[in-house]
């Protein structure tokens, strides 16, 4: 192992398991001895690591489907991550000094199996990009909601990792007008002026319904909604849905955000007679089902990125002693766009 390399290194652990949503009381900042990679192992030195609100879910205890681990008090948190390889051991095909994408972030260093990374290449023109959702929405809007010139489409939590690319994605993919919602009169005004959305919806606080301001921003009905919330944002979709709608689901925000429930689930009452009347499809996305999305996204997303025909609204947080903070902060809706931790070069 190369001397110039540290002889500890920190990582975020869940020290109490929490009841209700999380806060930087739950979590610690733990200095650990650095690992040296064994046979077929790399050790990397995370550059950002993604902050996402699927952490509720796993802390919470990830029910059945769910294709992670659960998080348990004692354990490292981890996600998506972008870092370089600073040792290798033997038999490894990569060297110190490629860049890749795995999924032992929230720590400063990670020992990962070669095969479990992912080189980064230079298919996108920066490499904090990786960790956009982007394939979710991209996925969702060509897998599920097949997206024709001139529709209407609907994104809820349009200023969330998802949504920000989700409203950008539609309209190079044809979408005729596109509307999103959010909480936040600021958001909205940002989701308008930087990303294009023709008009947003503001759910909570206003003095009129969500359902009531989706029928004016699509006095003709929508034809696409992507989903990322759930719950009245929901409802108020099937309501302004037209004759053959299809809606695709991405996430359930309702449920994972709430303190009143465990982040495993998000019900919702929904109109069965009016999906079967009107013929309206509902189905949930997700990229298990279509793996060769991924290679698909990435390649039009570093063309859109380097054409200038979209970006990448996100955040930089740095630093891994404010992480914590940062998924507290997510959970409350403070940042617009993707959300990442970043941490030194050296």
């Amino acid at each position: 192992m190369a001397t110039s390399l540290p002889s500890a290194t920190r990582e975020i652990r869940l020290v109490i398991a929490p009841e209700g949503l999380p806060g930087p009381e739950h979590f610690a900042v733990v200095a650990q001895p650095l690992p040296t990679p064994g046979p077929g192992q790399v050790l990397v030195r995370n550059r950002y690591s993604l902050v996402f609100p699927g952490l509720r879910t796993l802390i919470a205890g990830a029910p059945e489907g769910v294709p992670l681990p659960p998080i348990n008090a004692g354990d490292v948190l981890f996600g998506p991550a972008v870092g370089e390889v600073v040792a290798a051991g033997p038999g490894s095909p990569l060297q110190p000094g490629d860049a890749v994408t795995h999924l032992l972030g929230w720590r400063e260093h990670a020992l990962v199996a070669a095969a479990d990374c992912t080189p980064v290449g230079d298919v996108l023109p920066d490499p904090v990009a990786h960790l956009s959702s982007g394939s979710a929405a991209y996925g969702a809007l060509t897998r599920l909601a097949d997206v024709r010139p001139g529709d209407t489409v609907f994104v809820t939590g349009a200023a969330g990792a998802v949504g920000t690319l989700a409203g950008p994605i539609a309209r190079l993919l044809g979408a005729g007008k596109v509307i999103g919602s959010t909480r936040s009169p600021a958001k909205a005004e940002r989701l308008r002026t930087e990303l294009g959305y023709d008009s947003v919806v503001i759910s909570g606080g206003q003095p009129t319904t969500l359902a009531q301001q989706l029928g004016i921003a699509a006095t003709e009905g929508i034809d696409v909604r992507v989903d990322t919330v759930g719950g009245e944002q929901l409802t108020a979709a099937l309501t302004a849905a037209r004759r053959g709608a299809r809606l695709a689901l991405v996430g359930a925000l309702s449920g994972q955000l709430s303190p009143h429930r465990d982040g495993d689930s998000a019900p919702v009452e929904i109109d069965t007679f009016r999906i079967i009347n009107q013929g309206i499809t509902l189905r949930g996305y997700s990229g298990i089902d279509h793996p060769e999305v991924t290679e698909e996204w990435a390649k039009r997303f570093g063309g859109w990125l380097r054409s200038g025909e979209i970006s990448f609204p996100h955040v930089r947080i740095p630093g891994i002693e404010r992480a914590p903070q940062a998924l507290q902060e997510l959970f409350e809706g403070r940042h617009f766009g993707t959300v990442v931790v970043e941490l030194p070069t050296r």
